[in-house]
């Protein structure tokens, strides 16, 4: 059954928005810059631009080579992703993510052209290396762990001797005022054993005044 034009592309563009947002929602859930809503951007936009450089672009111009534009998408994703990347004292945090946003937007093409098979299997495979494949990285050397509390005096202190008790070493330490009395901080630790971090993290959802304190591994 042959589908029309207007169909098949809104076929295409709400299937980029559900491989987009699979890989979306993992960023989103570590908390960094491109998260959910810029992953399904991403893939949209490379799907949109897919479709017209297949069908539009080429229905003009018989002669016209699709694979033009697709070049440039590949090529302009790297100023995005290079928005991603932060340098932290000697650490870098973000090229995940970039590769991520990278990895969407061939997505997103596959999508537009109507390689499914293809697209789908991608999604899949980067959520899988994204979720499960960190633990075998070698000289990731550093944890981030976000904590939420109260803006009392005596919390920072807590906070500094629940790390100091359990002898995991503060690298880098980073305060965001909210409102309500609420911080966000962010302290970069070199990664000290498993105990001695599952124990650290269960003291600081246990201190009086913390809200949630969960830890990321770029």
């Amino acid at each position: 059954m042959d589908f029309s034009l207007p169909v098949v592309a809104l076929f295409r563009l709400l299937l980029s928005v559900v491989f987009g947002g699979l890989i979306g929602l993992e960023r989103e859930s570590h908390g960094r810059p491109a998260g959910f809503r810029t992953h399904i951007l991403v893939s949209l936009g490379s799907t949109l631009i897919m479709i017209i450089s297949a069908y539009g672009l080429a229905s003009v111009n018989p002669s016209y080579d699709p694979g033009r534009i697709a070049a440039q998408v590949i090529s302009g994703i790297g100023f995005l992703g290079a928005g991603t990347i932060m340098r932290e004292g000697a650490n870098i945090r973000g090229l995940t993510t970039a590769a991520s946003l990278w990895a969407v937007a061939g997505i997103g093409l596959a999508v537009g052209i109507g390689m499914y098979f293809a697209a789908a299997v991608s999604t899949i495979l980067v959520v899988f290396t994204l979720i499960y494949l960190n633990k075998f990285e070698l000289g990731h050397n550093t944890y981030t762990i976000r904590i939420t509390t109260s803006d009392q005096i005596n919390q920072m202190a807590a906070i500094i001797s629940a790390f100091a008790q359990h002898g995991v070493h503060i690298n880098q330490m980073t305060i965001n005022n909210q409102d309500h009395g609420i911080v966000t901080i962010e302290i970069t630790v070199n990664a000290p054993k498993r105990h001695q971090l599952q124990q650290l993290m269960v003291k600081l959802n246990e201190l009086e005044g913390i809200s949630r304190a969960s830890i990321d591994r770029e």
